[in-house]
């Protein structure tokens, strides 16, 4: 059976069940119709097959008339990023963020350097077989062209950032282990931390791409990387996924600083310099609600997805955004989810408030996410969420993407996915335990609704 998943970010599978090199010359003829013309930056992470995946998409591209930017082994943001500063017309990273070796995908982007919007996805896909004829000829091949300076540049703008004082923060002498993967990001984050003036450990820090463990920077993924952090007696750990746009932190006792707590202690620290609006996905912890309210800032939420909180942050005019799973955006650099920006804000942060990351930690609000999944088999996930909907119609809901609703002591978000037949429930309230015996009361009610 085909792994193919097609969204409004590109499509991602398993290398020889369902990303095959026909699916690859498919998409990117569908993509390079859609830019038209121009130059095209093609960045990868470094998992095994990155490499036999960017010579069809090149090859494609090039078939296309359109002229490559190859920038090599980076982080997805780095592609976005030098889309930006080389005004190029689109971009594609191709990395498959935190799934396991045997996967990959293309992640198409606009000429912003962002992920496509909904609508320029659906002007794509709609042209979809009607672009797989008409190839240049041979005099009007695209070009090939290489730009080595892509990861330096992302790296040193970073350090240039607003708020960050890189003498401020050498001085600290932060010690840090830091676990790559083994995936793209042992291209640039040791470096950064050093030039910050950090002491490095390194741990999966190997340019083999293939992932020690399963790559998703959760918790129960890191009970190695958190022991180490002990082991080593460092000030904090830091984890990125394999393409990089993900933060997690570990605090320097070995537990889980939570990605939720990710952007909400970025939300805070911004908003001390700068008041302004901020936007987070509907599944976000409320934390940053309380801690922007408190500095005289504005929260908006989006659908889930990097494309969505984006376009709510141009909306808006947001000056931080992001999401729970460790995505930091921050728009004075670029749109997009950047574990690069992330580290140098987080590292601002502990250097002025003199705290661990311990400390900074117990200074946050303290809420607590459970999540659960029904099985609906053939059930119409929408007609279920439109009961859930006319159930609790009386109380405060977003309908954005699914249906989140409201109390005063808790909330709770219920959406279907896109890729099989379930719906997720996450639900926050201020203990673990009320979350899990809330989210096991909204299992049960939509048990009650599956015929």
């Amino acid at each position: 059976m085909s792994t193919l998943m097609v969204s409004i970010s590109g499509i991602r599978g398993i290398i020889g069940g369902g990303l095959e090199p026909q699916v690859l010359v498919k998409y990117s003829s569908a993509y390079a119709d859609f830019i038209g013309k121009g130059k095209i930056i093609i960045g990868r992470d470094a998992r095994i097959s990155g490499e036999m995946v960017k010579s069809i998409v090149v090859g494609t591209l090039l078939a296309k008339g359109l002229d490559v930017v190859d920038i090599g082994i980076c982080p997805t943001p780095t592609v976005q990023y030098v889309v930006k500063i080389l005004k190029a017309q689109g971009g594609i990273a191709i990395s498959a963020s935190h799934n396991p070796n045997e996967w990959n995908a293309l992640k198409l982007l606009n000429i912003t350097g962002q992920f496509m919007t909904p609508d320029e996805n659906k002007t794509m896909l709609g042209n979809l077989e009607a672009t797989q004829g008409n190839y240049s000829s041979w005099d009007k091949l695209g070009k090939l062209t290489y730009y080595e300076e892509g990861l330096k540049k992302h790296m040193e703008d970073v350090i240039n950032m607003p708020f960050i004082e890189l003498e401020k923060i050498r001085k600290k002498k932060f010690r840090v282990l830091v676990d790559c993967v083994n995936g793209a990001g042992v291209y640039v984050i040791p470096d950064l931390l050093r030039k910050f003036g950090c002491e490095v450990i390194e741990l999966n820090c190997e340019r083999t791409g293939i992932f020690p463990r399963l790559p998703e920077p959760i918790p129960e993924n890191l009970t190695a990387t958190m022991k180490a952090v002990i082991d080593s007696k460092v000030d904090l750990g830091i984890v990125v996924d394999p393409d990089v746009d993900r933060l997690v932190l570990i605090t320097e006792d070995g537990k889980s600083f939570s990605e939720e707590n990710t952007i909400t202690q970025v939300v805070k620290f911004v908003l001390t310099k700068k008041p302004g609006n901020v936007v987070v996905n509907l599944s976000t912890t409320r934390a940053v609600e309380d801690v922007a309210n408190a500095l005289g800032g504005q929260v908006f939420r989006s659908a889930v997805g990097e494309a969505n909180v984006v376009l709510k942050m141009k909306e808006t005019n947001a000056i931080i955004g992001g999401e729970g799973s460790g995505g930091v955006i921050f728009p004075a650099l670029h749109y997009g989810r950047d574990a690069l920006v992330g580290i140098a804000l987080t590292l601002q942060h502990l250097t002025e408030t003199n705290q661990s990351l311990l400390e900074l930690r117990k200074n946050l609000p303290q809420y607590f996410i459970a999540k659960k999944k029904n099985d609906l088999r053939k059930n119409n996930p929408d007609e279920i969420v439109a009961k859930l909907k006319v159930k609790y119609s009386k109380e405060k809901i977003n309908t954005d993407d699914g249906l989140r609703i409201d109390f005063e002591d808790h909330w709770v978000h219920f959406r279907k996915s896109n890729t099989e037949p379930i719906i997720r429930i996450i639900t926050e309230s201020k203990s673990l335990e009320q979350s899990e015996r809330l989210s096991q009361k909204y299992f049960n009610e939509i048990k009650k609704l599956i015929k």
